[in-house]
């Protein structure tokens, strides 16, 4: 179990202020936090692949969309307000409109 030391360490070092109520009940808290933490590593995951989700994976396309070739350069700029040929322009995020 923390000591009362080890959670004032911890609150000056969050820069906490806490009372000697809350000291105490901080103790015992985040105590059984750190013991269930202690549980968890206790349990024999040996063999289990790591998982990012436990959920299955699947595909959200529609039923009508497929790959398809995109536009060439030229298409894409066709209707672009400004561009230099190559590439879209844009006006800079700290240049005046005029």
């Amino acid at each position: 179990m923390l000591t009362v030391n080890e959670v004032e360490r911890i609150a000056l070092l969050a820069r906490l202020e806490l009372s000697e109520a809350e000291k105490s009940r901080y103790a015992e808290q985040l105590s059984a936090i750190l013991d269930y933490a202690a549980a968890l590593m206790a349990v024999n995951v040996d063999g289990i692949p790591p998982t990012a989700t436990v959920l299955e994976a699947y595909n959200v396309m529609r039923d009508g969309d497929r790959p398809m070739s995109s536009l060439s350069r030229t298409e894409a700029l066709a209707n672009a307000p400004r561009s230099d040929g190559a590439n879209f322009e844009v006006q800079a995020t700290f240049e005046s409109a005029d």
